[in-house]
Protein backbone atom coordinates (compact mmCIF):
# COMPACT_ATOMS: atom_id res chain seq x y z
CA UNK A 1 0.00 0.00 0.00
CA UNK A 2 2.99 2.19 0.69
CA UNK A 3 4.19 1.87 -2.44
CA UNK A 4 1.12 2.47 -4.30
CA UNK A 5 1.27 6.11 -2.53
CA UNK A 6 4.77 6.42 -3.45
CA UNK A 7 4.09 6.06 -7.22
CA UNK A 8 0.55 8.01 -6.83
CA UNK A 9 2.84 11.16 -4.80
CA UNK A 10 5.72 10.34 -7.46
CA UNK A 11 3.39 11.06 -10.68
CA UNK A 12 1.53 14.26 -8.86
CA UNK A 13 5.15 15.94 -8.27
CA UNK A 14 6.16 14.95 -11.79
CA UNK A 15 3.06 16.49 -13.45
CA UNK A 16 3.40 19.93 -11.04
CA UNK A 17 7.47 19.69 -12.24
CA UNK A 18 6.73 19.90 -16.17
CA UNK A 19 3.19 21.48 -15.99
CA UNK A 20 3.67 25.33 -17.85
CA UNK A 21 7.68 24.60 -17.47
CA UNK A 22 10.16 24.38 -20.26
CA UNK A 23 10.24 20.95 -20.59
CA UNK A 24 14.17 20.40 -20.76
CA UNK A 25 15.82 17.17 -21.45
CA UNK A 26 17.42 17.58 -17.70
CA UNK A 27 13.98 18.33 -16.19
CA UNK A 28 12.57 15.60 -18.10
CA UNK A 29 15.55 12.99 -17.11
CA UNK A 30 14.32 14.15 -13.62
CA UNK A 31 11.27 11.73 -13.96
CA UNK A 32 11.99 9.65 -16.65
CA UNK A 33 14.72 7.47 -18.19
CA UNK A 34 11.92 6.17 -21.31
CA UNK A 35 13.74 7.65 -24.64
CA UNK A 36 10.33 8.07 -26.10
CA UNK A 37 8.22 9.84 -23.25
CA UNK A 38 11.36 11.98 -23.11
CA UNK A 39 10.85 12.69 -27.29
CA UNK A 40 7.46 12.78 -27.35
CA UNK A 41 7.80 15.49 -24.39
CA UNK A 42 9.50 17.41 -26.37
CA UNK A 43 7.96 17.01 -29.54
CA UNK A 44 4.74 18.58 -27.62
CA UNK A 45 6.66 20.96 -26.07
CA UNK A 46 8.69 22.23 -29.59
CA UNK A 47 4.48 23.06 -31.11
CA UNK A 48 2.93 24.31 -27.64
CA UNK A 49 5.76 25.75 -25.57
CA UNK A 50 5.33 25.00 -22.07
CA UNK A 51 2.19 23.37 -22.23
CA UNK A 52 0.11 22.27 -18.98
CA UNK A 53 -1.76 19.36 -17.99
CA UNK A 54 -4.04 18.45 -15.40
CA UNK A 55 -4.84 15.04 -13.60
CA UNK A 56 -8.49 14.33 -13.43
CA UNK A 57 -8.29 10.55 -12.44
CA UNK A 58 -5.34 8.32 -11.34
CA UNK A 59 -5.83 4.81 -10.76
CA UNK A 60 -2.22 3.61 -9.36
CA UNK A 61 -2.00 -0.67 -9.01
CA UNK A 62 1.89 -2.27 -8.61
CA UNK A 63 4.76 -0.24 -10.41
CA UNK A 64 1.78 1.61 -12.69
CA UNK A 65 0.16 4.49 -12.58
CA UNK A 66 -2.92 5.46 -15.19
CA UNK A 67 -3.73 9.11 -15.49
CA UNK A 68 -7.12 10.37 -16.89
CA UNK A 69 -5.64 14.06 -17.59
CA UNK A 70 -6.13 17.17 -20.40
CA UNK A 71 -3.34 19.38 -22.31
CA UNK A 72 -3.73 22.66 -22.49
CA UNK A 73 -1.74 25.13 -24.58
CA UNK A 74 -1.26 27.51 -27.38
CA UNK A 75 0.20 26.42 -30.84
CA UNK A 76 3.14 28.45 -31.03
CA UNK A 77 5.56 25.75 -33.03
CA UNK A 78 5.34 23.82 -35.91
CA UNK A 79 3.75 20.49 -35.36
CA UNK A 80 4.31 17.90 -37.80
CA UNK A 81 4.78 20.42 -40.98
CA UNK A 82 1.22 22.31 -38.98
CA UNK A 83 2.95 25.58 -38.79
CA UNK A 84 1.85 27.80 -35.93
CA UNK A 85 -1.67 28.69 -35.68
CA UNK A 86 -2.21 30.67 -32.15
CA UNK A 87 -5.18 28.24 -31.15
CA UNK A 88 -5.53 26.85 -28.12
CA UNK A 89 -5.18 23.04 -27.31
CA UNK A 90 -7.32 21.38 -24.91
CA UNK A 91 -6.76 17.82 -25.24
CA UNK A 92 -7.57 14.69 -23.49
CA UNK A 93 -5.38 11.96 -23.01
CA UNK A 94 -5.19 8.61 -20.68
CA UNK A 95 -1.45 7.61 -20.35
CA UNK A 96 0.05 4.16 -18.09
CA UNK A 97 3.19 4.97 -16.74
CA UNK A 98 5.31 2.03 -15.50
CA UNK A 99 7.39 3.16 -12.62
CA UNK A 100 11.46 1.30 -11.59
CA UNK A 101 13.53 2.71 -9.23
CA UNK A 102 11.49 5.89 -8.76
CA UNK A 103 11.84 6.91 -12.45
CA UNK A 104 8.84 6.38 -15.17
CA UNK A 105 10.69 3.70 -17.14
CA UNK A 106 7.74 3.10 -19.87
CA UNK A 107 4.22 4.39 -21.10
CA UNK A 108 1.75 3.67 -23.12
CA UNK A 109 -0.49 6.91 -24.40
CA UNK A 110 -3.84 7.52 -25.50
CA UNK A 111 -5.02 10.56 -27.02
CA UNK A 112 -7.38 11.84 -30.00
CA UNK A 113 -5.79 13.18 -32.90
CA UNK A 114 -8.81 14.44 -34.32
CA UNK A 115 -9.81 16.65 -31.33
CA UNK A 116 -6.78 18.15 -32.05
CA UNK A 117 -6.69 18.77 -35.05
CA UNK A 118 -10.28 20.21 -35.00
CA UNK A 119 -8.77 22.79 -32.45
CA UNK A 120 -6.25 23.56 -34.47
CA UNK A 121 -8.92 24.49 -37.71
CA UNK A 122 -6.80 21.83 -39.63
CA UNK A 123 -10.06 19.52 -39.86
CA UNK A 124 -13.76 20.81 -39.68
CA UNK A 125 -15.56 19.70 -36.56
CA UNK A 126 -17.47 16.81 -36.96
CA UNK A 127 -21.21 18.04 -36.67
CA UNK A 128 -23.25 16.36 -33.74
CA UNK A 129 -27.48 15.66 -34.37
Amino acid sequence: MENLKKNREFIIRYFNAISGAEKTRELCEQFTNDEKLIEHIQFFEGAFPKYELFIEEMVTEGGKVVVRGRATGIHNGALNGIPPTGKKMDLPFIIRYTIENGKISDHWLLADQMILMEQLGIMPKEETH
